[in-house]
């Protein structure tokens, strides 16, 4: 029987496990495709699986009710995601895997024990997009060719220095215990900086209030908050690659209708998910 993989958990985290050995249905929650989701158990760590066919493609639904399962475990324990489309072919494969890392997870889990993670996007304008930069065709190699790469690199330069700035001042505001930045210029002639701070879980509505006053003072950016979320960044931080199989298929994007708009940062091969 092959098993899709949502998170690992703490097993002293889930009662139902105490007198099982066995995998244990969790009431009232379903998984990708609306299977029956189920707490395996792996010594002192709980996998969150449903059953899964692997000729059944993964499709945009998949991805909100994957993030679903890993929220709902989320309420009850330290979670490290597995990344979207995970699958252990049987049982075997899935107690193998867990075994032969179990030392990490369980560091892991220790170190993102009470935290959670806040996601912020800030819009920024981008003054170097005002010019629009001209792509010269190769026949056009020459003075004006040079000048051109010269003013491109130098609007880059800018465009870091004030993501930079930007990204500080955030760091600076808030106080995180950790952080995890990304920024990327959008066709409107914004910058986009998307930025996930790690927090402890007891801290949520500290972080809320400086939030709204950050957005107050901050009138030349927009700025969107999101969160708590399962730390979804820093498992991808603490964690190498370990052995699973996936399915062939493209992972699928969140989109931020579905209130899911973190992506899901891969415990397994191959390469991670992540936006």
């Amino acid at each position: 029987m092959a098993w899709y993989a949502y998170c690992i958990g703490e097993k002293q985290a889930f009662p139902a496990l105490a007198r099982h050995r066995k995998p244990v249905p969790m009431e009232t929650v379903l998984g990708v495709s609306g299977n029956q989701v189920f707490l395996y158990p792996a010594s002192d760590l709980a996998v969150i699986v449903s059953e899964h066919n692997p000729q059944e493609l993964l499709n945009q639904k998949s991805g909100v009710d994957h993030a679903r399962v890993i929220a709902d475990c989320f309420r009850h324990s330290t979670v490290l995601p597995f990344r979207f489309g995970t699958v252990f072919h049987d049982d075997e494969t899935l107690r193998k895997s867990i075994r032969s890392n179990q030392r990490q997870f369980l560091g892991n889990i220790d170190k993102l024990r009470g935290k959670t993670e806040m996601h912020l996007k800030i819009f920024v304008d981008d003054c170097c997009a005002r010019e629009i930069e001209k792509h010269l065709v190769s026949e056009n190699v020459g003075r004006a060719y040079l000048s051109n790469l010269r003013e491109n690199a130098s609007r880059a330069r800018e465009r870091q220095t004030r993501a930079r700035a930007v990204s500080f001042q955030m760091h600076r505001l808030f106080l995180p215990l950790d952080e995890d930045v990304s920024c990327r210029l959008m066709e409107n002639g914004k910058m986009q900086l998307d930025i996930a701070h790690l927090i402890d879980r007891k801290c949520v509505e500290r972080y809320h209030n400086k939030f709204t006053s950050t957005s107050a003072i901050m009138r030349e950016c927009q700025m969107q908050l999101s969160g708590p979320w399962p730390p979804y960044h820093f498992v991808h931080k603490l964690t190498r690659p370990v052995h699973a199989q996936t399915p062939a298929a493209a992972p699928v994007p969140i989109p931020a209708s579905d209130s899911v708009e973190t992506p899901v940062v891969t415990l397994m091969e191959p390469t991670p998910v992540f936006v």
